[in-house]
């Protein structure tokens, strides 16, 4: 088999792997296809499984950022980033790449991620804290009034 053939195996293994949400077979995966051609959706692919397998965030961070630099429209790499942050508990941060890479394209998996984690209105007086009485009620009498 040529070195293509190879890569192609590991790609789609890896992608099977992670739609299985077999993180650790992915990452064997995607480390032998990142040595052999680092493009970037192996990158934020690799960087998604080292933050869940071996809580590497910050390399895994670095990866995701080295790959929306060469593709900053691909929502993909925004959805690996926000899968990233979420393994490392930072889910307003997770949120907001998922609402950037909306912006790209509408992908899928970003749309179901979003309602998995269930979307928030920015409170009404935004210069108060989200759970003061007043955007509370606010909030509230909005909703109920049909225009939030």
């Amino acid at each position: 088999p040529t070195m293509s053939e190879t890569l192609e195996t590991l790609l789609s293994k890896g992608d099977r792997a992670l739609q299985a949400d077999d993180t650790l077979v992915a990452l064997l995966q995607f480390e032998m296809a990142h040595a052999m051609d680092p493009r970037p959706s192996v990158k934020a692919k690799l960087a998604y499984c080292l933050a869940r397998e071996r809580k590497e965030y910050q390399q895994a961070m670095t990866l995701c950022r080295e790959a929306l630099a060469a593709e900053p429209n691909n929502p993909d790499h925004y959805y690996q980033l926000s899968r990233v942050y979420l393994a490392a508990g930072h889910k307003n941060k997770a949120i907001k790449s998922l609402r950037k890479g909306l912006k790209f394209k509408r992908h899928q998996p970003i749309i179901d991620e979003l309602n998995r984690l269930g979307y928030r209105r920015p409170p009404t007086f935004s210069s108060l804290p989200r759970d003061h009485v007043l955007n509370r009620a606010a909030g509230i009498l909005l909703a109920k009034l049909g225009s939030r």
